[in-house]
């Protein structure tokens, strides 16, 4: 399964979100500016995690985005799902053999696992252990 540019840019959102989760709305100009990513392109992908549910926007001066309910409750698998669409290594796997059919529908759902179990709360803790080395290193 490959994870295009929507998808990862829209965790950025949503793990920068986590950060500031009770802080109030954050600009999507500064998540851009921090991440050195396109703020046209952000805006384009926050409509659809708006309109999921996801992440609230906030009008005005002080304005922006923040999300919906507490990162802990947000899963990697739900920003995925509304970015990318349904998780899929395969398409047309119903018409594959047994053996391959099953292989496919392992990998599937040991993705969906991962990602439904890996909440914006552990991404926004995991990106703020980072090492001196300037290099992630994962828990």
């Amino acid at each position: 399964m490959r994870i295009s540019t929507k998808g990862r840019y829209g965790l950025t959102i949503m793990i920068e979100l986590a950060k500031h989760f009770g802080e109030g709305p954050v600009p999507l100009r500064k998540i851009a500016s921090e991440n050195d990513l396109s703020e046209a392109y952000l805006e384009q992908l926050v409509s659809p995690l708006r309109n999921s549910g996801l992440v609230k926007s906030v009008r005005g001066a002080h304005g922006g985005y923040k999300l919906s309910k507490p990162p802990h409750l947000i899963s990697a698998g739900d920003v995925i799902r509304v970015l990318e669409g349904p998780i899929q290594p395969v398409e047309g796997i119903e018409n594959e053999a047994p053996p391959q059919r099953e292989l496919w529908s392992r990998i599937r759902d040991a993705v969906k696992t991962v990602l439904d179990t890996t909440t914006i709360e552990d991404l926004a803790k995991y990106s703020d252990a980072s090492s001196d080395d300037g290099y992630m290193y994962y828990i």
